[in-house]
């Protein structure tokens, strides 16, 4: 132990007043001395935290690269979704699964499907008595025994009744200035929810109001009936709504890539692409202020990243009419390795080359395979360039953690016996003053020199 430079504060006025030193500062000042490795350990341990922190920045949006990448390159995803549009809405629409063919097909709606209702004759009100009785319907092919008595003989209660029970209709109460009306429709639209009062000796008179019907409409010119106005089974995967009748009017519906989600999907996809990118550069770039790059510079693992990144955003593919490459498709790379859209070649590619673009992105061998592939790679969890840089940050913060809990173990047993040894120290220049003042009170009763030689 060297304790060379420590201030002890003894003076010759100190020696013979008795004060002694402060024993903690002289300690403290050794120990501060000796802390030279850990303040390394814990410098160690600060560029570690900053790296860590941006590496797991980084991770993170290397994982929102591989979602919409994988948005592209999925035979189910954005590429994949399509659109059904239709040239006059006011007469039918249209929407379309990932799995509708594109085409143009003409629909003419001739009628709309009707669901058949009835209503009463007005009572004074809901709750009037109704006289006993039993109406008979016919609901499509099933006919229905409704019985009123003094259970249910008000249209309150026979509304409720109907609509507890399975007699293929809804009731409902409907009032105005002329009193209350009992509704039924039919729960089923079309012909086959058709329905007809067959015996009615309740004394309730009952009036249709609608008959079903289904809708009639033709696509393509083959003629087509449907129960409901919201069509499925026309054209795989396309639902039509028919809307309104006009059977002298044949209306286009098209069917065709849905190429606002595919440019959402490509703008999302450069959008990751260049935050990961933006993230590595900036750490490679000079601080005007401080001349020194970000915490990660001399990281090897972000490197390799830097430079798998640049070689997957190249890749090209053969043929495919000359849709090989990002660039072919308006998707541009900068002198910084970012990349940005050229919304109006994108627009041109996917309008006129739609099957070239999914198939750049799609294709066994195309560039989202291969682009994909090396994203699983670099995100595995283990394995993954920036994991293993994270793993390995961990395992070095957790020596330096136990380097400095065995170091500071140590300073502390080396405090206590520093304090020991000094307290000692301090203990004797205490008692100085006495014993300077023994040896002068001894030396004051020897006998002078002249007092000798008298004798």
């Amino acid at each position: 132990m060297s304790t060379t430079g420590i201030n002890l504060n003894i003076t010759p006025a100190s020696l013979t007043s008795g004060a002694g030193i402060d024993v903690s500062s002289v300690v403290n000042q050794i120990l501060d001395s000796e802390r030279g490795p850990e303040q390394i350990w814990q410098q160690q341990q600060s560029d570690l935290t900053l790296q860590t922190t941006d590496l797991t920045s980084i991770n993170t949006n290397l994982s929102a690269l591989q979602d919409k990448m994988n948005s592209l390159k999925d035979v189910l995803g954005a590429l994949a979704s399509m659109i059904a549009t239709s040239a006059q809405t006011g007469i039918v629409t249209a929407t379309a699964q990932n799995t509708a063919a594109a085409g143009v097909h003409t629909v003419v709606v001739t009628n709309l499907a009707k669901t058949a209702s009835y209503y009463s004759d007005p009572v004074a009100t809901s709750s009037t008595s109704l006289g006993n009785g039993v109406i008979t319907l016919q609901v499509g092919q099933t006919p229905q025994t409704i019985t009123i008595d003094s259970t249910n003989n008000t249209l309150d209660g026979l509304a409720a009744y109907i609509n507890k029970g399975s007699f293929g209709v809804t009731a409902s109460v409907i009032n105005d200035d002329q009193g209350s009306r009992l509704a039924l429709v039919s729960k089923t639209s079309g012909t086959a929810g058709d329905v007809s009062v067959t015996s009615n000796t309740s004394g309730l008179a009952l009036h249709q109001s609608s008959a079903g019907l289904d809708a009639s409409f033709s696509m393509d010119g083959v003629p087509l009936h449907s129960a409901t106005n919201t069509v499925t089974t026309a054209l795989p995967g396309v639902t039509l709504n028919l809307v309104s009748e006009a059977p002298s009017t044949p209306v286009q519906i098209t069917v065709a890539p849905d190429t606002a989600q595919a440019t959402q999907a490509v703008n999302d996809f450069v959008s990751a692409y260049n935050a990961v990118m933006g993230s590595i550069n900036s750490q490679f770039t000079v601080d005007a202020t401080t001349n020194t790059e970000g915490p990660l510079a001399a990281n090897s693992g972000l490197r390799s990243l830097q430079a798998s990144l640049l070689s997957d955003v190249t890749y090209a593919i053969g043929g495919n009419d000359g849709f090989t490459s990002l660039s072919s498709l308006g998707i541009n790379m900068a002198d910084d390795g970012t990349l940005s859209v050229d919304s109006s070649t994108l627009s041109g590619v996917l309008s006129n080359n739609y099957s070239d673009f999914q198939n750049f992105f799609q294709s066994a061998s195309g560039f989202g395979t291969n682009f994909g592939s090396d994203l699983t790679n670099l995100t595995d969890p283990t394995q993954g360039v920036l994991n293993l840089s994270l793993a390995e940050n961990a395992s070095v913060q957790k020596m330096l953690t136990q380097q400095i809990s065995d170091f500071e173990d140590r300073l502390s047993q080396q405090q206590q016996t520093l304090t020991t040894q000094y307290s000692q120290v301090n203990a004797a220049l205490e008692e100085y003053p006495m014993l300077l003042a023994q040896v002068e009170s001894q030396l004051g009763t020897l006998p002078t020199s002249s007092s000798n030689s008298s004798k």
